[in-house]
């Protein structure tokens, strides 16, 4: 009986890329995988189908000789092999790595720097540490002290966790190699060592002082530079000032979150900022100018206009936040709103008064118009 294309195998095209690869295969795997399916022989002929159609097409060069001359190339002498593609001798290595590569997220690896190796060294935790600044801080940014505790490397024991005179042993399970290999059925699976925890060593006379962990807690004090131009949520990252990493391990990275606290008088948008200041009326009908404030320190004059309305906005250029990473600044805007008076003596009552007989729809032109479209509304609804 012929043998079932590769590619059809894996249900992709001939040009698929790796990735496209190893998707493929991951997807359909994973739902016949033998231990998903106990007792159903199918599903063990079409694993192992799909495990043959991998491993032969994520080989380069193997893949390169399928496509050339198809399952020939693996039969007689062009293979070398032994009762078909990827069934030689090291058929078990080779599935060994390739679920290694797929899987090994769900078998408690970890790939890559950072983990658990046979050296016995882990990589130390990454800490977290909120600070609040004001919006004057984060204008002209600032040199902090922090205080924090965390784990550092046990100073008795130089971080190995021994007894001062004694030294770490390879662990006799694992040989070291922090994994130890099972096989189930006809591939093999690597686990975490259970002797060493995939330490790959082993401490017969642990430190008196931190009890084998190579490590001891204590309160840390750092100086953080906070940078001018910051905002709110902003992650500051310290390499290797984070906990201390286990039995000489590397440590972990230190993340700092900013929070700034809400200002008296502005308001954040990126760089620029914002500010809602009171005028009287007689300023806003006859003009005149206002002080305000600045995160500089400094006041900022703004010419207000004759018949300035409510929700004018004025704009002074580069009197924002200053950018990060850059030497220019945002703007910061001005947004007047006219006071209505309050409390009027009966003085100013009268004058008002008079204000309003000598008024007419040149010095109130928009209520002009306005009740004068509503009379027109009316006419001709009554019409």
């Amino acid at each position: 009986m012929a043998k079932k294309d590769y590619y059809e195998i894996l249900g992709v095209e001939r040009t698929a890329s790796d990735k496209d690869l190893k998707s493929a295969f991951r997807k359909q795997a994973k739902d016949c995988h033998p231990d998903h399916n106990p007792g159903d022989d199918e599903a063990e002929k079409k694993f192992k189908e799909l495990a043959e159609a991998y491993e032969v097409l994520k080989d380069e060069q193997k893949r390169a000789a399928y496509d050339r001359f198809g399952h020939a190339a693996f039969e007689g002498g062009m293979g070398g092999g032994q009762g078909g593609a990827g069934f030689g001798p090291d058929f078990a290595s080779s599935m060994s790595d390739i679920f290694d590569d797929l899987f090994g997220e769900f078998m408690g690896g970890r790939r890559g720097g950072g983990g658990r190796g046979g050296s016995g060294r882990e990589r130390g935790a990454d800490l977290r540490y909120n600070m609040e600044i004001s919006l004057d801080e984060a204008f002209a940014g600032k040199a902090a002290e922090i205080r924090f505790p965390t784990s550092v490397s046990c100073e008795t024991c130089s971080g190995s966790g021994a007894k001062k005179g004694t030294k770490p042993t390879s662990c006799p399970t694992c040989q070291g190699m922090g994994k130890v290999r099972a096989s189930q059925g006809f591939f093999t699976i690597e686990r975490t060592c259970p002797t060493c925890s995939g330490r790959g060593e082993t401490i017969t006379d642990p430190c008196d002082n931190c009890s084998g962990s190579g490590r001891s807690t204590t309160e840390r004090k750092l100086s953080v530079d906070i940078p001018a131009g910051v905002e709110d949520g902003t992650r500051i990252r310290l390499g290797g000032e984070g906990e201390a990493g286990s039995r000489g391990g590397p440590a972990g990275d230190l993340y700092i979150f900013l929070h700034i606290k809400p200002h008296e008088f502005f308001q954040r948008d990126g760089s620029d900022l914002f500010c809602r200041v009171p005028i009287s009326m007689t300023t806003a009908a006859l003009g005149g100018q206002i002080d305000v404030p600045s995160l500089e320190g400094k006041v900022a004059r703004v010419k207000i206009p004759e018949g300035t309305e409510t929700g004018s906005q004025f704009r002074l250029q580069k009197k924002g936040m200053p950018i990060l990473r850059s030497s220019a600044n945002g703007d910061l805007y001005i947004q007047v709103e006219v006071e209505t008076p309050k409390n009027l003596t009966r003085r100013q009552k009268e004058l008002l008064k008079e204000f309003e007989g000598e008024s007419n729809k040149e010095t109130n032109p928009e209520s002009a118009g306005f009740f004068a479209r509503v009379k027109d509304f009316f006419d001709g609804g009554t019409a």
